[in-house]
């Protein structure tokens, strides 16, 4: 998984590009996370406690949430979460990359490591 971390100069915006099949960690990382500490330290100590277990964990966002379980992260939009389909015709299909991300726990430690010394830089 390769990402890139930029910051706008003019208005102090953050900017985050995730290759293909991550973009949606990366927009959970911008938008449900951002730079609240307390969170990322939060998701590592799920991380850690859950390492080697079956249990989950979740962390609901406004648009897109984390779900923690067996060594794995998703990051998915909560109208996915939907059980009901109905409301959206046969021909209509969510782009799933843009909607859901799946990586390991090391993967996504590495990623809240190096976003956490992004945002302390700048």
């Amino acid at each position: 998984m390769d990402y890139e971390f930029k910051k706008n100069t003019l208005d102090g915006s953050y900017h985050v590009i995730f290759s293909m099949g991550h973009e949606a960690l990366g927009r959970w990382l911008l938008e449900e996370v951002g730079k609240d500490f307390n969170k990322m330290d939060m998701i590592e100590a799920q991380i850690g406690a859950l390492k080697n277990s079956t249990k989950e964990w979740r962390m609901l966002g406004e648009d897109l949430s984390l779900v923690l379980q067996d060594n794995e992260a998703l990051v998915q939009a909560n109208c996915m979460f939907s059980e009901d389909d109905d409301e959206f015709e046969e021909d209509m299909h969510f782009y799933d990359e843009e909607s859901m991300s799946l990586c390991g726990f090391e993967d996504l430690e590495q990623v809240l490591h190096a976003w956490r010394a992004f945002v302390t830089r700048f």
